[in-house]
């Protein structure tokens, strides 16, 4: 089948690769649901899961700087560049250098983050100091979670290297690990420890050393399992290194943001962090299977296509990518959205993950499911920058996001706290939907005024296809669907039958509605999507 999808064409090929990528993503996504409700069972929406999620975000946040964010940003363009126009000896030395000194920095940061625990805490949640002992708590687990960083920044470069191949699958596989370790530690680590959250932060050490040594022996099989050399002044190196100084701010003003939800949510009632931990990972679960499998796909794609001068390949796969995000991401956005409260209901709301946390934990998601098509479309758009090795751009229009996230911050959660309107946490949610709707906007116009993209013909009949099936969607959702609050008196196995009911009509009848106004298979991988087009 995949086979077919593939047809021969660039377009087909990425297809399959999205496809393969997304899979396995969706495997993750899946066993990351599942974890999320054994986490939201046994320890629920309280102190302790206030503390381990602030200890397990900070290095997160790191790992888009040193990780997936402005490293792989900044490397996979590099080494793309190296495979056109070097031989195999220039690139099995770009490896070894930059292993060296990109794993030799990291272990100084990571000896710098576990020293510096309290001041870590102090910075992010400073309203964790005058708490129920949330702020002592956190400040042991970081020191066990820290460490991660490390292992987990190695862990991307090796994915790097093998995305750069089109060796999609494992990369996309390893995070699996990750939630079977943190299963695996709440289920049998965590009833033996007097704070049993404590297991959490373990369970988050041992997941990262496992994912790098899943990596090893692809790139041993590639030839590029090299010994790392500190190297700092090697060309490559200081080329990546010149791409992630910008890049490091671009790549993480998403995090920046999420950290500053999390410093205001620290003052907010306790379990605000927590109920925007549970909407941000539903809303993730999409985002994680399409939009960051297809811009994993599509960057070292437009950096081949940018280095070998195919300029017209490059905005093929542009448009192509753009028309996927529309095509999936406005029907996601809306099943989460109207199906917010069933969803939380259905997999979190057992044991110490109380009614009042779901609904809670819904507004926020229902903010959150707005701004998915504008968090995919970033992604994407700026994989066609990253790929030209231009990071300036990107960073001076993500800086501008943040700032208009901040400003958003204050702008609707303040009023909601000093009139005491439900639900504040919920205004950081939408004030990130809105910066990341400005974020988009203003990469494709930056794109399109370099002159690298144009919308190719068919746009409007592309949309034409998508409108009608949401509206449709929207009427069967919010009027035959029961609401929200039936959901908590029914019995597990009723929750679970009507929710994957749902879920399915809806994308049934997209799929429905798609196929009546003309869209087929090979819209999706021809090389010029325009070209097959037919009319209403």
């Amino acid at each position: 089948m995949l086979a077919w999808f593939a047809g021969g064409s660039v377009s087909g090929r990425l297809l399959r690769s999205t496809m393969t990528v997304g899979a396995m993503t969706m495997l993750s996504r899946v066993l990351g649901l599942l974890r999320d409700i054994v986490i939201a069972g046994v320890v629920g929406a309280g102190a302790g899961a206030d503390a381990f999620f602030v200890a397990f975000k900070i290095p997160n946040f790191m790992r888009r700087l040193f990780a997936e964010g402005a490293f792989s940003q900044s490397f996979v363009p590099v080494l793309s560049d190296y495979r056109e126009k070097h031989d195999r000896v220039s690139l099995r030395a770009l490896v070894a250098a930059v292993a060296g000194v990109h794993g030799g920095i990291l272990l100084l940061v990571t000896i710098m983050g576990v020293l510096a625990a309290p001041l870590l805490i102090m910075v992010f949640a400073p309203g964790f100091i005058a708490s129920d002992g949330r702020y002592d708590l956190a400040v042991e687990m970081i020191r066990i979670t820290f460490p991660y960083l490390f292992f987990i920044s190695l862990t991307a470069m090796a994915a790097g290297i093998l995305n750069s191949f089109g060796q999609f699958a494992v990369p996309a596989f390893t995070p699996v690990l990750l939630n079977l370790t943190l299963i695996s530690a709440t289920l049998w680590f965590a009833p033996a420890l007097d704070q049993p959250v404590m297991a959490l932060a373990w369970g988050v050490l041992l997941a990262g050393l496992l994912q790098f040594l899943f990596q090893l022996y692809p790139l041993f099989r590639l030839g590029l399992l090299v010994w790392p050399r500190w190297q700092p002044r090697q060309a490559g190196v200081r080329r990546i290194g010149s791409l992630m100084l910008p890049a490091i701010l671009g790549s993480s003003v998403a995090q920046i943001n999420l950290l500053l939800d999390t410093l205001i949510a620290s003052f907010l009632v306790t379990g605000s962090v927590s109920w925007l931990y549970f909407s941000d990972r539903l809303m993730e679960f999409p985002l994680g299977v399409f939009g960051i499998a297809l811009a994993t796909v599509v960057l070292p794609s437009l950096s081949r296509s940018h280095a070998s001068g195919a300029s017209e390949g490059y905005m093929e796969t542009i448009d192509w990518a753009l028309r996927l995000v529309f095509l999936v991401t406005f029907p996601a956005a809306l099943g989460l959205f109207l199906l917010a409260g069933p969803m939380l209901t259905t997999l979190f709301e057992y044991g110490q993950f109380a009614a009042t946390d779901v609904a809670m934990s819904r507004l926020s998601l229902m903010a959150y499911a707005l701004g998915l098509p504008g968090f995919v479309l970033v992604k994407v758009l700026a994989s066609a920058f990253y790929a030209r090795q231009d990071t300036r751009t990107p960073v001076r229009i993500a800086v501008i996001s943040m700032v208009a996230n901040m400003v958003a911050n204050i702008a609707i959660v303040i009023p909601m706290v000093v009139y005491d309107i439900p639900g504040p946490h919920a205004g950081l949610a939408l004030a990130t939907t809105i910066s990341a709707y400005l974020n988009a906007w203003l990469l494709y116009r930056a794109l399109c005024r370099q002159g690298y993209f144009s919308p190719q013909p068919g746009w409007g009949l592309w949309l034409a296809r998508i409108f009608p099936a949401l509206l449709l969607m929207t009427l069967l959702l919010l009027w035959l669907s029961p609401a929200w609050e039936v959901w908590h008196v029914m019995p597990l196995l009723e929750r679970v039958g009507r929710l994957m009911f749902w879920v399915l009509s809806g994308l049934l009848l997209c799929l429905l509605v798609f196929f009546s106004l003309g869209l087929r298979w090979r819209h999706l991988r021809g090389p010029s999507l325009a070209a097959s087009d037919e009319p209403l």
